[in-house]
């Protein structure tokens, strides 16, 4: 295979508004973002399917089609479904079909999605399932005849219905037997059903205008199936599950199966001391390469993914191919702007020899596209640049790629590459009209000591037409997590708040991941702490810049970043204002209230009421009485991650207690996900809230929106 290495460089848009006439951005520009996702790369290499989102204003919702686009460049991209709710499209082998799902509408309701086929010939795509739990995550056998999909409907479903049959009554009473029993953005209240978990099933490719056969379910039992992948000889079903009944008793774990393609009983193919993610067979269908994370002794919270291959015979244990390559295997960013539908596919691929892997790699605030040998474990760039590449397939040959790249000024466009030229081409152009207009400022990448000399990076964003002989207002953003990372990626949050005057600064404190496993899991049993003092050295640093005014500093972030905005504001009174995002407060309340256990030792070492000491000493709540800043919470209403109760609900009334300047904002119908794939006009809501409060409390201007002048 030859060499893949490219930079992509930003260009001039052609018809782009002088510098001079250009605007700052604003918060509803969302509504003219159009994001792609699934890229998804014919086998020959000559087509691209992917998915294009929009957002519908009037209806206050995001459209789905699907799209293709010629590899070559040499013609624009065209719409290939005419659906508002069509995605995950998938190529049969040969190239002539399309399989993706549609959620139709009924009465104004979207439907339960199903599987459909559209000929690339020309026509109109046809349904071939109609269960009653839907269908979904379609995957063709090599031979073109089958397709593989996940559903939670049981069989006896399928039967039809004797329309004389008196309906029972169903009892909308839960029974609860497990410790998890909700999912951050499950419909229902984030109930989840034990008694439904998704199974792979298979339906037969009508010939002709035939009628769609009856779809059969291939794995069964109380254990869901998930991932499912076809073998190259179409004999069997790969697929990932954890074959415990109450796994939250254990370290994370899942394994790698095959169930032979007419079903029967699965074959575990693959397993390590860890999980098993992403994965891909190789051309020959003897070896499968995994991403896969390993158990720490003692147990970490935080543990760097891997690549493994293992013989698909079982004999010999898996190879970790990147054991010493010390960043974040199929890693990414944190970012407002990864398309809000639709999938984004980054897992292993091999190269037609079966000599290489491509695999996606997250390192210091930028994610590219690295190769392996398979032999000796090098890893060697693929892409390079101060970019993510969000999601990518590959061709048969594994030399031509199709993937979707965002930088901190591009919300996202799909690219392709060949190794024939080794030059990457821009193949969508959705929102070059619309940032031609846009005067979007490069953040600063800057790297800086904390307390203990450990380097921490970090970026600076400026006002558009910032002058570094004026003062300014400081917002200090920290990502959620905690294992996660900023980098260069596209944030309009961060944009929107520089438009309207403000320097922003975001950094990765001990914890983030992409800089190895010790920076990582550092802050087990410590969090939040030290990476507090790793934050206050960023802004300490910043302000020697000489151009932010100490008197008027802010902090936000969300998830384990509103935990930390909570922390902050109890350790000093340095900012004048303060957000928190769908936070943590209480750290008992929240290991009894969230969606997923803490009952292994990752965070804490006991339950609360084994050691009530070690949850107190950790909770924002404990110190409310110490907070002077304002502080506002932006809660979802659905959010189960960081449950309400747990975060801003109780601190909130603590500060209205203690007559703090105080504001709670609920967003009804929302989840923890709310500025990543909420409803369109609750996203921009919720920046103009945010950024409200910093305008009230930092610049003086009461809107009077927030009672500041009412208070006692």
């Amino acid at each position: 295979m030859k060499r893949l290495l490219f930079v992509v460089t930003v260009v001039a848009l052609t018809g782009a508004a002088s510098a001079a006439d250009r605007r700052p951005i604003t918060e509803m520009d969302l509504f003219t973002f159009v994001w792609i996702a699934d890229p998804q790369i014919a086998p020959d290499g000559s087509g691209i399917a992917f998915i294009r989102v929009t957002a519908d204003e009037k209806k206050d919702q995001y459209d789905t089609s699907i799209w293709l686009a010629t590899a070559d460049g040499s013609q624009p991209p065209r719409q290939l479904t005419s659906g508002t709710r069509d995605s995950s499209p998938r190529w049969s082998a040969d190239g002539r079909f399309l399989a993706f799902v549609r959620s139709a509408e009924k009465d104004g309701r979207p439907q339960p999605p199903q599987i459909h086929l559209l000929a690339m010939r020309g026509g109109e795509a046809r349904a071939i399932t109609s269960l009653a739990r839907g269908a979904g995550n379609p995957a063709w056998s090599p031979d073109g005849r089958t397709i593989a999909f996940s559903s939670q409907t049981h069989p006896d479903e399928l039967k039809p219905k004797d329309p004389k049959d008196v309906k029972p009554r169903e009892t909308d009473v839960k029974v609860i037997s497990s410790a998890v029993y909700r999912a951050n953005g499950v419909a229902g209240w984030g109930y989840t059903e034990p008694d439904r978990p998704s199974h792979i099933w298979t339906v037969a490719v009508p010939v002709g205008a035939g009628e769609p056969e009856t779809p059969k379910r291939i794995t069964s039992g109380r254990y869901p199936a998930a991932n499912h992948r076809w073998s190259p000889d179409g004999s069997r079903i790969f697929f990932t599950s954890s074959q415990r009944a109450e796994p939250y008793y254990f370290p994370r774990d899942a394994d790698l199966f095959a169930a032979p393609r007419d079903g029967g009983e699965p074959t575990r193919i693959a397993s390590i001391d860890g999980t098993i993610g992403s994965y891909a067979p190789s051309p020959d269908g003897k070896r499968v390469a995994f991403v896969g994370a390993l158990h720490g002794a003692p147990e970490r919270s935080y543990t760097q993914a891997d690549l493994f291959v293992a013989n698909v015979a079982g004999d010999g244990a898996p190879r970790n191919l990147t054991a010493a390559y010390d960043f974040d295997i199929d890693g990414g960013l944190a970012g407002d702007q990864r398309a809000p539908r639709g999938q984004h596919p980054a897992g292993p691929s091999w190269t037609g020899d079966g000599r290489s892997l491509l695999i996606k790699a997250g390192r210091q605030g930028e994610t590219n596209l690295a190769r392996v040998d398979v032999d000796s474990g090098r890893v060697e760039p693929v892409t390079q640049g101060n970019h993510e590449v969000m999601s990518y397939t590959a061709d048969a040959s594994g030399q031509k790629l199709a993937f979707v790249l965002s930088s901190a000024t591009a919300v996202g466009d799909l690219h392709a590459i060949d190794g024939a030229s080794a030059t990457p081409r821009k193949l969508t152009t959705f929102n070059d009209e619309l940032f031609g207009q846009l005067a979007i400022p490069e953040p600063e990448e800057i790297w800086y000591p904390s307390f203990d000399g450990r380097k921490i990076q970090g970026w600076i964003l400026k006002p558009p037409s910032f002058d570094p002989a004026k003062k300014y207002p400081l917002i200090l953003q920290i990502h959620g997590g905690p294992h996660a990372a900023y980098g260069s990626t596209f944030t309009h949050e961060f944009l929107w708040m520089a438009a309207k005057g403000y320097v922003v600064l975001y950094t990765n404190p001990r914890g983030s991941s992409n800089y190895g496993q010790d920076f990582g899991n550092i802050i087990q049993f410590k969090y939040p702490g030290d990476d507090f003092k790793d934050l206050m050295a960023g802004v300490d640093a910043l302000l020697k810049r000489g151009y932010v005014d100490d008197a008027k500093m802010g902090v936000t972030g969300g998830s384990g970043g509103g935990l930390l905005t909570n922390w902050v504001v109890t350790q000093t009174t340095r900012f004048k204002a303060a957000v928190s995002q769908r936070d943590i407060s209480d750290w008992s309340s929240f290991w009894y209230t969230a969606d997923f256990t803490l009952f292994t030792p990752t965070w804490f070492r006991k339950a609360p009421f084994e050691d009530p000491a070690e949850f107190a000493q950790r909770s924002p709540i404990t110190f409310a009485a110490k907070i002077q800043t304002p502080l506002m919470f932006i809660l979802g209403d659905e959010d189960w991650r960081t449950p309400p109760a747990a975060g801003g609900e109780p601190l909130f009334r603590a500060l209205k207690y203690l007559k703090r300047p105080t504001v709670m904002v609920r967003f009804p119908g929302e989840n923890h996900d709310l500025s990543r794939s909420g409803k369109p006009w609750h996203r921009v809501e919720r920046l103009q809230h945010i950024v409200g409060w910093f305008d009230t409390w930092l610049l003086g201007k009461d809107s009077g929106t927030y009672g500041k002048s009412e208070r006692p």
